[in-house]
């Protein structure tokens, strides 16, 4: 979803020697800082579409730059429970005049901040650091790429000597973090595709943070196995590693085929036993997501994880006789009369099927770790 957006800002702070300073707004809703964004408008550029924004949002005009800085990104929770990814490009905008009224004055409060100020306002991460290197400073810093000694040095506290020398330290990477942050985008595909079965009038939208949640997924997949091959010591056995984070992807990704599945057939409708199946599903993630912390001392959760993954194997076999009951039902009421529809049922039923394939496989490698490692 992509929206567009202006950095207000004025050279000076209203002074001729003052700092330079950049304008936020209050969100109708949560009433937090934010820029002046929104959706481009047809037949207009996308710079001019968030001069307008600015001057209904903030009430401020002035030279808006064709050139955009940068983008952001954050989630937008819509009134049907989808949680949907939104890229923001945005202009900066040269304020010349600040309007006495605008059109949503009595729906938002607009400030002046200064660069660091505006940057601890907003929530995003991504617009803190537009904003940071918005600033001469930050454009400075950001023209003069570290080395990895000087990035050891900052983020440690320690001198570029002794930041040296550590860096020639083996490392065990951050294997735990990247299990725990796929288990989260598990939890949350899983959440959508529920509600993307329940039907209703927010399927595009329940679809789109599918995509979202497997693109994340798959990004998190990438940087563990790159660090598997950067990494000197690694917690577990390598091919242990890259064993559970695929089968953890591979769940994910069959939500992903679910979720394109209904989209390219336009199912609006779904079986009670494909509900059924969604529901094992949602459960199984909020598992995996309980096990994959507990990991990091296996010795001492060595009985909780063998109870979680014992209930994960046991959740996968009820998903498999759900889906033969609901498969055959199916081809008795269409399987003759309705060719299509039951190929089309049939195939988001096998995609369901090997979603809860896939936890019993995540449960499997965790199980492994537990008979290696407790």
């Amino acid at each position: 979803m992509r929206q567009i957006a202006v950095l207000p800002y004025r050279l000076g702070g209203g002074r001729p020697d003052g700092p330079t300073e950049i304008m936020l707004i209050t969100s109708r809703e949560t009433k937090r800082w934010v820029i002046p964004k929104g959706n481009p408008l047809s037949n207009m550029e996308l710079h001019a579409s968030a001069a307008v924004e600015a001057e209904e949002e903030a009430g401020v005009v002035g030279a808006v730059c064709p050139t955009s800085i940068g983008s952001f990104q954050y989630r937008k929770r819509r009134a049907n429970g989808a949680s949907i990814m939104y890229n923001v490009e945005v202009f900066p905008l040269a304020v010349t005049h600040e309007l006495s009224e605008w059109k949503e004055m009595d729906e938002r409060e607009r400030k002046w901040f200064s660069f660091k100020e505006a940057a601890n306002a907003v929530e995003e991460e991504d617009l803190q650091a537009l904003i940071r290197s918005f600033g001469a400073i930050g454009f400075r810093a950001a023209a003069q790429p570290r080395s990895v000694v000087q990035n050891v040095a900052q983020k440690t506290g320690v001198s570029w000597m002794f930041a040296w020398f550590q860096r020639l330290l083996p490392r065990q990477g951050n294997f735990f973090e990247l299990f725990e942050s796929h288990a989260e985008s598990l939890v949350l595909s899983a959440n959508a595709l529920s509600r993307l079965l329940q039907g209703g009038p927010g399927i595009a939208d329940h679809i789109q943070e599918i995509v979202e949640r497997e693109q994340d997924a798959d990004a998190i997949t990438r940087e563990t196995l790159q660090t598997v091959r950067r990494t000197f010591l690694t917690p577990f056995d390598r091919s242990s590693i890259t064993s559970l984070i695929g089968a953890m992807d591979d769940a994910i990704d069959e939500m992903h085929k679910t979720a394109g599945a209904v989209d390219l057939y336009d199912v609006t409708q779904f079986e009670p036993e494909m509900l059924d199946i969604a529901a094992i599903i949602v459960d199984a993630a909020r598992l995996t997501a309980e096990a994959l912390p507990l990991l990091r001392n296996i010795s001492a959760n060595a009985p909780r994880l063998h109870e979680l993954t014992e209930r994960l194997v046991r959740m996968e076999g009820h998903a498999d006789e759900i889906h033969a009951v609901g498969l055959k039902r199916v081809f008795k009421e269409m399987g003759q009369s309705d060719t299509s529809q039951f190929l089309i049922a049939r195939e988001i039923y096998r995609h369901l099927e090997r979603v809860t394939d896939a936890f019993e496989d995540v449960a499997h490698e965790i199980d492994g770790l537990v008979i290696d490692h407790a």
